[in-house]
């Protein structure tokens, strides 16, 4: 038997807890779940623009909504997942343009776009709440 006909024994099973991804794989899986939980979400944000603008009986009910220590932890989520879609958007137009590929620099562009989007959420966040 040659060296190119041995094969590796396939696993039973996918052990999730042992695979470890680099970071640029991280900020990949966090762009798709940010784009998701956007899009879940939107007919809470819609709803909640909507009581905003309605008349002066609906904004007090938004502001009641928006109150509830729930709800800011939930806008604040929205919020990381609104700044992270966009800033990992961002570089992955520019990765599309190839630039920025090569290993270390895909990488410290990973590292940006999660020090940016949660930067600032902190600054948003604060000043909103």
């Amino acid at each position: 038997m040659s060296q190119a006909t041995v094969r590796k024994p396939r696993p039973k099973f996918l052990a999730l807890h042992e695979i470890r991804l680099p970071l640029p794989g991280i900020v990949s899986i966090l762009h798709r779940v940010s784009g998701a939980g956007l899009f879940l979400f939107l007919p809470f944000l819609l709803y909640l623009f909507d009581r905003s603008l309605g008349s002066p009986e609906s904004f007090a009910v938004y502001k009641s909504v928006v109150a509830n220590p729930l709800a800011k932890i939930v806008l604040l989520g929205l919020l990381w997942a609104y700044l992270h879609h966009f800033c990992a958007g961002i570089r992955f137009l520019l990765l599309d343009l190839h630039k920025g590929i090569e290993l270390q620099a895909a990488r410290n562009s990973s590292r940006i776009v999660l020090i940016v989007s949660i930067a600032l959420t902190v600054i948003i966040g604060a000043k909103l709440w």
